[in-house]
């Protein structure tokens, strides 16, 4: 019988996650506002069909990180970024990038759920309306019907696709921004603390989905909250003062990290 240790499992299950492919890279990312820097020269690479999540303090850049993989700092005055980011190894950055098609194959869930002042039906159509996705009224319905179904959403709101998206619970619109998100198809999917604002039953909700976005999607998220990050992640980037301490295997992170830093912080030490 052979016996397989823990250190031989661990090995094992790195070599497995190494394998993933590589669905972003970012070298020697740098962020400036005006004359502050926010990052330092970040390499970080983000596995496809894999939940990254990136923690640390606040004010350390992990956001800030965040908004680069969509160039959504482009839409903040005096901000610069340097460096390399590659979408399926294409630069983001490049000029001849449609920035409005980036940001429907990267899309973003914001911190407080921000559905649109319109109907449950036309906040998930908002996206597949303005890309042309949809060439009859069939089939913009099924896109909504299926976008709410992988939201986890369809079954509480079949009856009332009509009424104000704003009516909805918290949990259930942060539900209906993550639907809005994934009817343009992306293939990324940022989330900014997307449970913070949340209770506890709807932060659950919102993990269970997340796991099972993560069969088609590649998720990057980032949390306040050790205890999310262990549950949702397959990879964890510690962020501190702009810098990115350590990366690697969320089990790893957790319980053996490379960093004191890192051990400090999960510990609560800093923060």
């Amino acid at each position: 019988m052979n016996i397989i240790t823990d250190t031989a499992l661990e090995k094992a299950l790195d070599a497995k996650m190494n394998t993933t492919p590589l669905k972003m890279i970012g070298k020697d990312v740098s962020v400036y506002y005006g004359d502050k820097r926010a990052l330092f020269d970040v390499n970080l690479n983000v596995r496809q069909n894999t939940v990254t999540a990136l923690i640390g303090p606040s004010g350390c850049g992990k956001s800030t990180f965040l908004r680069c993989l969509n160039r959504m700092n482009d839409t903040i005055d005096h901000c610069r970024v340097t460096g390399l980011i590659t979408l399926d190894e294409q630069n983001i950055y490049d000029s001849a990038i449609d920035v409005v098609e980036l940001r429907a194959r990267v899309g973003m869930v914001f911190q407080k759920p921000n559905p649109f002042p319109k109907s449950i039906y036309e906040n998930v159509a908002y996206g597949p309306r303005i890309h042309g996705l949809a060439r009859t009224k069939s089939e913009m319905d099924q896109i909504v019907e299926s976008s709410l179904q992988k939201a986890g959403l369809f079954n509480e709101v079949k009856d009332r696709l009509n009424e104000p998206g704003t009516g909805l619970s918290g949990g259930q619109q942060q539900r209906l921004c993550i639907a809005r998100a994934v009817a343009v198809s992306p293939e990324v999917i940022l989330m900014d603390e997307p449970c913070s604002a949340l209770d506890p039953i709807a932060t659950a909700r919102v993990e269970e989905l997340i796991h099972e976005l993560r069969a088609n999607y590649t998720i990057v998220i980032v949390t306040h909250s050790m205890q999310q990050a262990a549950r949702v992640s397959q990879r964890t980037a510690m962020f501190h003062m702009g810098n990115l301490v350590e990366e690697n295997d969320t089990d790893k992170m957790f319980t053996n990290p490379d960093d004191q830093r890192t051990q400090d912080y999960i510990m609560g030490r800093f923060g």
